[in-house]
């Protein structure tokens, strides 16, 4: 496979400015745990779901921002309720967030849209906390209680806010601070009723909920000689002991006694401010992460007893920024600290494993790739805020490694929406004729046609339905052959476009009027605490004969459809009949329910004598896994051919317009990988699993496949060889789908292997041998010796401690360096050669069932760029792999 590198793609990446997990310990809970969730906010407004999936860390969903930096991320749970049976309902889990602005903002998790906003006359919230959740005691025979927020402001307000009833409103002001600097720069609960707030006065205040007393206030002192005369409290948290903890601008971490909230011990963190600090689930170990990119860790001695036995036992740069956020997740299954800054990518450090196993960074780069591509117009469009990059890519041959010194790529199109919001979606038909572009409140539509002389291209803007474009998107797709968009709206509705050519002026292209929406099969969420968040539509697939959609959704199901009949250019464009069901009714029936049947929004849509119709077959698909990450249609060498008109069809009284009712015949196979890197093929139109499928399960994957933890953003196929090349964020995979992946001795050897590693007695030991805390495997002992070391991809790497950071304030500046450089144009050696792969650090087995590399920069995406038709068969497709270079923000 002829592979481009391509690095001139602009994509602005933006440092992390909050984080929070959605719960930070099992303890507590009595009933079926909620599904864990992680949070990260970003300083250009956008906040990330990732779903850790005990150490499988996968971004779930992108909530687009408004620009302004989110300073802050807490989570609630509603109280449980019973229904009339008396069967538990779990209490639905609420995102709340702050973002230099005088309100607290609820996010509906369905949509990525804001819920609500607090209302109040408080000024700019600087940080805020959500209290305890609410544990029934047996002795007291209380009604469950919602969790209030308080927020602290820049002029030294507390404020409660109620989230009783599923609403988020003012309920009181807690107290008022006066002074030069009353600014509340960090709060806590100690418990369900006691508040701790630090403030830039070096003050620590505590407040009794209940009646808004001031119970106390702490002095951290004067500040360092040469900093200001005050000290910032950045920081303060609780034990579960009740003792508290503060870290200030003085770079120290002060130890406070819980009851008289006395100094207990005052320890040497760092020698830049301490930005913030976790503590452990058992109160014994406490992480704080400063300016200048380091994290130190402390533990309290078991040996004593004593509650001021504390003790900073490491102190590692694990950023090249500072350290501005931190979170922590500490149970049994899994125990982690992520930490975030400026360097933009979150590090995840093991907790109850800390120096036994390696840290792990995360990706910085989207799951969804905004990134897609016109194979057969060789064009590649890329898209961020509001605008819209289209590039033609040179055909060029790739017997050298570099191109000819002629322009490889050009700029031919730029677009700027009008809009406020900012893209969420895009996407470029096949032959790159039309692009669609979608933000959470509008969908726009594009004709884009060659200018020869100038090879550029001319956009012309179409006109699209009213009702359609006011839709927003989430998700937009074009179907292989360019005449249907599929729109996935925020709140998960999906609705297909279809355009066909202007008779009048045949260099047009229209969009017809009437648009249909799909819909999909009711089924329950199998988390309570997440009903409609997990049916959240993530993933869109076509068959390559446009015939199949198929959609797939955060919980694993799926739902597909497909096309009825035949296109006849002769028929209506667009046409309502009757459902199948209803063209049986009498006369009279039809003439009293006439008036009915015009405004009956559940008439079927008829364009040019097709019509969508639910899969027959769609409800025997079994659910997935975990989320699906790639849904691909195998490609088909023989598709069905096509019929021009509806033969022996023919119109009756009943039905004026008849069409046929033919459905899509032979083998749809739709190839699936979940969160998990489980492996699934389904013949859709038969609702089962595939014969190959059925060989191949996913204990047939290579082991090195299996080790990589970065979990797959994408895939490319190779038809003529039907081999898949999936991609991570900085691996490319290709599997020979056309044989099997392994023998059956080899798939039985590789699930005894496994179970082999489960049947230890000591399941905990287990755990913790296979590096399962949620960060890097385990440190091998050769590893010993004090380094600090990242993971990625299987693969660990000493860090540079005293390494000075790259820092660049403009962002063209790596990529100029990438201009001198041109595209480059490579061959990926998925075949022959195995001494030129091993000399590049490529891994390739002898059958030849499937190959990886490691060697490319973080990945933003890779697109097919050459028209397959185009390609020999025995040449080699075209690849464009869009490379980011790793950069700091200042």
């Amino acid at each position: 496979m002829d592979v481009h590198r391509s690095r001139f793609v602009p994509y602005p990446t933006s440092a992390i400015s909050a984080l929070a997990f959605s719960r930070s310990s099992d303890n507590g809970y009595t009933g079926p745990l909620p599904a864990l969730k992680f949070a990260i906010g970003r300083a250009n407004g956008n906040i990330e779901i990732w779903n850790p999936l005990k150490g499988s860390w996968v971004q779930e969903a992108v909530f687009p921002g408004d620009g302004r930096s989110i300073d802050g991320l807490a989570w609630t749970q509603d109280p449980d309720e019973k229904d009339s049976e008396d069967n538990v309902i779990t209490g639905q889990q609420r995102l709340f967030s702050i973002a230099s602005s005088p309100t607290v903002t609820e996010w509906d998790l369905a949509t990525g849209l804001p819920k609500r906003r607090s209302t109040g006359n408080f000024s700019e919230v600087w940080c805020f906390a959500a209290q305890p959740r609410w544990r029934p005691q047996k002795s007291v025979g209380e009604e469950p209680r919602s969790q209030e927020i308080v927020a602290g402001c820049g002029d030294g307000t507390l404020v409660l806010l109620s989230t009783a009833d599923n609403d988020l409103q003012f309920k009181r002001f807690l107290a008022r601070v006066s002074g030069k600097r009353p600014r509340c720069m960090c709060i806590t609960y100690q418990n369900r009723d006691i508040v701790i707030a630090g403030f830039a006065d070096s003050m620590l205040r505590v407040y009794d909920t209940r009646n808004g007393s001031q119970l106390r206030q702490m002095s951290l002192g004067v500040g360092l000689p040469g900093a200001p005369k005050n000290a910032l409290v950045w920081q303060v948290k609780a034990l579960p002991n009740g003792d508290i903890v503060s870290g200030d601008s003085n770079g120290e971490v002060r130890v406070w006694e819980g009851r008289n909230y006395s100094l207990l011990r005052r320890l040497t963190g760092h020698e830049t401010d301490c930005l913030d600090l976790i503590t452990s689930s058992d109160g014994k170990t406490i992480f704080s992460g400063s300016i200048d990119g380091k994290v130190a860790v402390y533990k309290q001695s078991s040996n004593d007893g004593s509650r001021n036995s504390w003790a900073k036992t490491s102190h590692r740069r694990v950023h090249s920024g500072e350290v501005k956020a931190m979170a922590v997740f500490d149970s049994k299954a899994m125990s982690v600290v992520v930490s975030g800054g400026s360097d933009i990518a979150p590090v995840v450090t093991p907790l109850r494993e800390y120096g036994k196993e390696n840290l792990r960074f995360l990706s910085a780069l989207p799951q969804e790739a905004p990134v897609a591509s016109a194979p057969k117009a060789r064009l590649l469009v890329s898209w961020w805020e509001k605008d819209i990059h289209v590039y033609r890519i040179a055909r060029q041959s790739a017997a050298s490694v570099t191109l000819e010194p002629e322009k490889p790529r050009k700029l031919v199109a730029k677009l700027s929406l009008t809009s406020k919001d900012n893209i969420r979606s895009a996407s470029i038909s096949s032959d790159g004729k039309l692009l669609a572009a979608s933000t959470s409140t509008e969908i726009k539509l594009f004709q884009l046609k060659r200018r020869v002389e100038t090879d550029s291209l001319a956009v012309r803007k179409l006109d699209t339905p009213a009702d359609f474009a006011a839709l927003g998107g989430r998700m937009l797709s074009f179907a292989p052959d360019g005449k249907w968009l599929a729109a996935v709206t925020p709140d998960s509705e999906l609705h297909v476009a279809r355009f066909t050519i202007d008779r009048s002026q045949p260099k047009r292209i229209l969009c017809l009027p009437e648009t249909v929406e799909l819909d999909r099969r009711h089924r329950h969420a199998t988390q309570g605490a997440y009903k409609e968040y997990d049916r959240t539509i993530s993933r869109v697939a076509w068959a390559g004969d446009s015939s199949v959609l198929v959609t797939g959704d955060l919980a694993g199901y799926m739902d597909s459809w497909v096309l009825e009949g035949h296109e006849d250019a002769t028929a209506p464009a667009v046409d309502r009949t009757k459902h199948d069901s209803d063209k049986g009714s009498s006369d009279a029936e039809s003439d009293s329910d006439s008036d009915d049947d015009d405004d009956d929004d559940d008439a079927m849509v008829v364009y040019f004598g097709q019509h969508w119709t639910d899969n027959p077959a769609g409800h025997l698909l079994a659910k997935l896994d975990s989320a699906p990450l790639v849904m691909t249609f195998r490609p088909q060498q023989q598709m069905q051919p096509l019929i021009n008109g509806n033969p022996g069809v023919h119109a009756t009284r009943h039905n004026p317009h008849a069409h046929s009712h033919e459905l899509p015949s032979g083998p749809r196979r739709l190839w699936v990988m979940t969160a998990r890197h489980q492996m699934y093929e389904f013949d859709v139109l038969a609702g089962k699993l595939s014969d190959w499928s059925r060989r191949n399960p996913a204990a047939a994957l290579p082991e090195d496949f299996t080790k990589i933890k970065d979990r797959v953003v994408g895939s490319v196929w190779d038809e003529h060889r039907e081999r898949l090349w999936l991609y991570g964020s900085s691996w490319v995979f290709m599997l020979d789908v056309k044989q099997d992946l392994a023998d059956g001795d080899s798939i039985q050897l590789s699930k005894k292997k496994r179970r082999r590693r489960g049947d230890d007695a000591d399941e905990g030991a287990a755990k913790r041998q296979k590096g399962s805390s949620g960060a890097g495997d385990k440190i091998r002992s050769s590893q010993d010796g004090g380094v600090a070391r990242r993971f990625e991809n299987g693969q660990s790497t000493d860090l540079d401690l005293n390494a000075q950071p790259r820092r660049t304030n403009d962002l063209d500046e790596d990529e100029d360096e990438d201009d001198d450089a041109g595209l480059q144009l490579t061959r990926v050696r998925s075949s022959g050669d195995e001494q030129h792969a091993a000399a590049n650090g490529e891994r390739v087995n002898e059958e030849r069932r499937w190959w990886c590399t490691f060697k490319y920069r973080p990945i933003l995406g890779m697109v097919p760029l050459a028209d397959v038709s185009d390609v020999e068969p025995e040449g080699e497709i075209e690849a464009v792999i869009v490379e980011r270079p790793v950069r700091v923000s200042t």
